[in-house]
């Protein structure tokens, strides 16, 4: 990328508002043009430290940073500067890339429409009036209002997928454990991962290409020796030419658009004309995913948010003007300073983790979760390579990729999201991750890409491509194919 083109992002990022994609911004103007030209200079004398050199990559505000302050746009957090950078901030740093500053989400990344935040909400840049997707919302209107070239945010059940897919843009959530989350504000420990956004999937490989890799600061990340032995395992599988394409039957629901089913329909058609080989799976545990998704995610948020009390992180509220009244402190700066939906998630989750409730729900969803999959093993022809159990099908009969629609309708009108909100009902916003919760429960790599709808037309929606634990270059690959074909 030149200079010019760098600095045509900047004033993007400097003049527009509309879309509120991101948050206050700390960082001088002037710095980071200063950042471009050194970039552009190092580039015209071939020393440049990456392909990403000089390219602005946005965060969303659950990343540390030394430069900004890390809210993940709640009160709780207001002003709150980390002594340290996430490791994946320091790599992209280390590579030449410029954070122009941090973009908007849903409060602690609990939502789906990218409303719940202190900032305000994000507005699609795409479809004025309508909802941009969450939580990732402000990191997706940023890359498709040309405000950057990607941008980093977390997928916890589709957080990356989901706007990418409501914004026609690109949305990777890698394998679980590929990409550092140490200096990443936790939201559910085993289902969050570092997704990247980007307008074009080459865009998403370079990028995904400089934060892969081992942390030992991080307990959830994949030691060197696993990858190892999952490289092995794919040298030994070999170049893939015609990929079976897996077709869940499942997937086929009522609730499903027909544009949309009309798009995925395409898809297929299109793949099968480019010599893959299209094959009817089944994904019985699917139906149950979302249902313990959100009994999983809640639990693991309550632990996670315990500590944000204004005496350990966080803003304090004293309960009265004397603070030696007696007055429960934990309750009021909890209640005044955490937003709606997250004190709804950590009721939930809460309950789902007392001694009444926790077989009934937190256990019952762990079972439901290793039925999901389960269901993913028998269906790719390659084994997991951290499960030693015979779950994958015959030889021959296995598929290497399954092909989805990312999510079951387009975007609803944020005046109808927020009238919704107000009267307390969040069933409809929890549906939109249907598609996206059973990869997370997994811990697969899944990608979005844009869609036509309908030909002729803009409007776009996005088709998902999910692989076995650990293919995530054979789901970016098929990606690229089916963004050529469109």
């Amino acid at each position: 990328m030149s200079l010019l083109q760098a600095e045509g992002r900047l004033v993007n990022w400097i003049k527009s508002r509309s879309p509120n994609a991101f948050v206050p911004s700390y960082i001088g103007h002037e710095l980071v043009f200063e950042e471009a030209r050194k970039a552009d200079t190092r580039r015209q004398t071939g020393t440049a430290k990456s392909p990403i050199d000089g390219q602005l990559i946005a965060l969303k505000d659950n990343f540390c940073t030394l430069s900004e302050p890390t809210t993940c746009a709640s009160k709780i957090l207001e002003g709150f500067r980390s002594p340290y950078a996430a490791t994946v901030v320091q790599k992209l740093k280390a590579a030449g890339a410029i954070i122009p500053g941090k973009t908007n989400l849903d409060e602690f990344g609990m939502g789906s429409h990218s409303t719940h935040s202190i900032f305000g909400h994000v507005e699609s840049p795409l479809r004025k009036g309508f909802s941009v997707g969450g939580s990732s919302g402000g990191s997706a209107a940023a890359v498709e209002n040309d405000q950057c070239l990607a941008a980093l945010g977390t997928d916890t059940g589709g957080s990356v997928r989901l706007p990418a897919a409501w914004t026609g843009i690109a949305g990777f959530k890698p394998s679980y454990g590929m990409i550092s989350r140490w200096g990443v504000v936790a939201y559910a420990n085993s289902l969050d991962t570092v997704g990247v956004i980007a307008r074009q999937v080459e865009t998403i490989k370079l990028v995904y290409g400089i934060i892969n890799g081992f942390d030992s600061r991080d307990p959830t990340s994949l030691p060197e020796a696993t990858r190892l032995r999952i490289s092995a395992q794919l040298q030994r599988r070999g170049r893939l030419q015609s990929l079976r394409i897996g077709v869940p039957v499942e997937y086929n629901t009522k609730e499903l658009q027909p544009p949309i089913k009309y798009s995925w329909l395409k898809t297929l058609e299109r793949l099968k004309r480019k010599g893959h080989s299209l094959h009817r799976i089944s994904l019985p545990a699917t139906r149950s995913a979302l249902s313990a998704y959100y009994v999983v995610a809640p639990a693991e948020a309550s632990s996670n948010l315990a500590k944000y009390d204004g005496v350990r992180y966080g803003m304090m509220s004293y309960s009265s003007s004397d603070p030696s009244s007696g007055e429960v402190l934990y309750a009021k700066t909890r209640g005044r300073n955490l937003g709606n939906e997250v004190q709804k998630r950590i009721l939930l989750g809460s309950y789902s983790l007392s001694a009444e409730a926790v077989n009934n729900y937190f256990i019952r969803a762990q079972k439901v979760r290793r039925l999901v999959q389960r269901d993913f093993n028998k269906a790719f022809a390659l084994s997991h390579p951290l499960i030693d159990e015979p779950d994958h099908p015959i030889a021959g009969n296995g598929v290497d990729v399954i092909v989805t629609p990312t999510t079951t309708n387009d975007p609803p009108l944020l005046q109808d999201v927020l009238g919704e909100e107000a009267q307390g009902d969040s069933a409809a916003e929890y549906k939109n991750d249907v598609f996206t919760v059973p990869a997370s429960l997994a811990g697969l790599p899944s990608l979005s890409v844009p869609v036509q709808e309908i030909a002729g037309q803009e409007l776009k929606t996005g088709m998902q491509v999910i692989g076995q634990y650990g293919d995530d270059d054979l789901v970016l690959r098929l990606g690229k194919d089916i963004e050529a074909a469109n």
